[in-house]
């Protein structure tokens, strides 16, 4: 593993902090720190998309033929490095450019790559992901949401849950059964639908910290030009696990961030004559959590290393989910431990401490534990396919 940097590489660093420094105050405050995901919040990271997309920094690792700077595996790291360095947030304005974009590069026909790409790199075109189901979740092959052939169109109805996003996005992409009587796996096909076609519904999630994002959409005799089928009919699986890989690829980059952010709290708490910082199990408890953290960086960087050599992805990427996911949650529950009485001041209220950003943490911090592949399904895969244990 070689962590020295390339004159290029250290010319696109110098390149895109110069960019940051100078337009960093068109950044909106980390998410936690805005709240409900309302109307507000999602004109401020459009805001940060488009001004990013205005100096070529969305989507830098994507090809140059698709409007991306053809950036290296070590040049997206040090993109990465550095908005953390500034504490800014990628603009989340939906699920295009991580999931879709590259699904579509490899998958999409040359007409849906003209169709679709431009105008997901400038944020004209917000996407959503229909995965999930009521009754499939971790067993997402067991879908019911159907789609029958009439004419040049399919017909959808069903229902999707935990759409993130979808009461702003213009598009989803859909996994869907075309053929009921097949395997489950076999009889799936990955449509392209406008959200604002007639028949869907969307319906809000409200989360116990207050925020919108997540969604119920209900299909009711939508219709779908065949043209918006991605790969071949019934042979969906194939796609839905290419988006899958990419949702599943990086993780663990702001968990330093957090140890030290607690430890800044620590220092500001008041505990008998000094602070928090000056109980010694205090420090040993941050210091455990600050050890975690490097493991991951360290695990992160074998990951990266198994891309710049071409290889596959390796199990990096369940245990950078499994283990970031965790010591968040064990950092936030820490937090309130140390908050005492003010833990119990909800976001944004009169005296609360850091603006109750901790509550809404630890309320938040059960999530990541189980989308993007539970953290049960990745206790698996690492049992299974890297320790070689039997399944349970």
């Amino acid at each position: 593993m070689d962590f020295n940097y390339s004159p290029e590489d250290e010319a696109f660093r110098q390149e895109l902090r110069s960019w940051l420094e100078a337009n960093r105050q068109f950044a909106p405050p980390p998410r936690e720190m805005l709240g409900d995901e309302g109307d507000e919040e999602w004109a401020l990271r459009v805001r940060w998309h488009k001004k990013l997309n205005e100096g070529r920094w969305v989507a830098v690792h994507w090809p140059k033929e698709y409007g991306g700077r053809g950036a290296t595996v070590l040049q997206r790291q040090i993109f990465r490095d550095e908005l953390e360095r500034l504490r800014l947030d990628e603009p989340f304005i939906g699920m295009g450019i991580s999931l879709l974009g590259p699904t579509l590069m490899h998958w999409g026909s040359d007409e849906q790559k003209r169709r679709f790409l431009p105008k997901i790199l400038s944020g004209e075109e917000i996407w959503c992901q229909g995965y999930s189901e009521p009754n499939s979740g971790s067993d997402l092959a067991s879908l019911q949401t159907r789609a029958v052939e009439d004419g040049d169109d399919f017909v959808v109805n069903g229902q999707k849950v935990w759409t993130s996003m979808a009461q702003h996005a213009d598009w989803i992409f859909l996994l869907v059964r075309t053929d009921p009587e097949a395997p489950k796996h076999k009889g799936i096909s990955y449509l392209l639908v406008d959200m604002h076609s007639p028949g869907i519904t969307v319906r809000p999630l409200v989360q116990i910290t207050g925020a919108k994002g997540f969604n119920e959409v209900f299909f009711e005799d939508v219709r779908v030009p065949k043209q918006n089928l991605v790969g071949q009919k019934n042979q969906g699986w194939q796609v839905a696990m290419t988006t899958l890989m990419f949702e599943r690829s990086g993780g663990g980059e702001r968990s330093i961030g957090e140890v030290e952010e607690l430890a800044a709290l620590a220092k500001r708490l008041p505990r008998n004559d000094g602070t928090a910082w000056d109980n010694s199990s205090v420090r040993q408890k941050i210091a455990s959590f600050a050890c975690e953290a490097q493991a991951l960086r360290y695990t992160g960087y074998r990951q990266l290393t198994r891309e710049i050599k071409g290889q596959p992805p390796g199990p990096e990427g369940s245990m950078m989910k499994l283990c970031s996911t965790e010591l968040s949650l064990k950092i936030a529950l820490y937090a309130m431990e140390l908050l005492g009485t003010y833990a119990q001041i909800e976001y944004q209220a009169p005296f609360a401490i850091d603006r109750g950003r901790w509550l809404f943490r630890m309320l938040a911090a059960r999530g990541p534990t189980i989308f993007a592949g539970t953290n049960q399904i990745q206790h698996n895969i690492i049992g299974e396919r890297v320790l070689g244990l039997p399944k349970g």
